[in-house]
């Protein structure tokens, strides 16, 4: 049991979001694999041994960190599925996706590239599921490839472009309308490819 000199994360909302912050931050500077419990620990001002009291294994803290937006996700998709029309679908993932990486900059800094946090989540049916319930809103039924490489450039490229020193000048408000504008293109008009010889 931690004494004076050994802090404890309070076993509270407040002490677990804490706690969350602090790891999401170091994440987003040295990546899920370069972080310890010990930094998290540390950054915190307490022992590991409190950061145990909450949280048994780092996998444990990403999925804490990570689950919030992909709950919303889950949302965003069970939205669109109720919408009758192809084009009120794609709409409503498009919006709520943008929505969500441009309020959540730093967790998407976290996920964007990070083979770490990729296998937690590939380890854990719910996440491929949802990825495969939002390719399949965006594409649509028995898509083409030309539409199954669109959407699949359009989930990544939105993440990579939610974060990073090229945009983080870019307000809020901004961000959200360019990538809004270029979802929107890159579905919607696309050009059939060049007939090979």
């Amino acid at each position: 049991m931690p004494t004076q000199l050994e802090p404890a994360v309070p076993r509270t909302g407040a002490g677990r979001e804490k706690l969350l912050v602090a790891a999401l931050d170091l994440f987003a500077e040295r990546g899920v694999s370069g972080t310890s419990l010990q930094m998290i620990a540390d950054a915190l001002g307490v022992t590991k041994a409190a950061v145990y009291y909450h949280y048994k294994t780092k996998d444990d803290i990403v999925l804490a960190v990570v689950s919030p937006g992909m709950e919303e996700l889950a949302v965003i998709a069970g939205d669109a599925e109720r919408k009758r029309s192809r084009a009120a679908q794609v709409e409503t993932v498009l919006v709520g996706i943008v929505d969500l990486i441009v309020r959540n900059r730093s967790l998407y800094a976290v996920l964007q590239g990070d083979l770490a946090v990729a296998h937690i989540l590939s380890e854990h049916r719910a996440f491929p599921e949802l990825g495969t319930r939002l390719m399949a809103l965006l594409a649509g039924p028995d898509p083409d490839p030309g539409t199954i490489v669109a959407a699949s450039m359009l989930l990544s490229g939105l993440r990579e472009a939610g974060f990073g020193p090229r945009v983080a000048s870019i307000s809020d408000e901004e961000l959200r309308g360019h990538m809004l504008d270029c979802a929107r293109r890159l579905l919607r008009h696309r050009r059939p490819p060049a007939a090979t010889a």
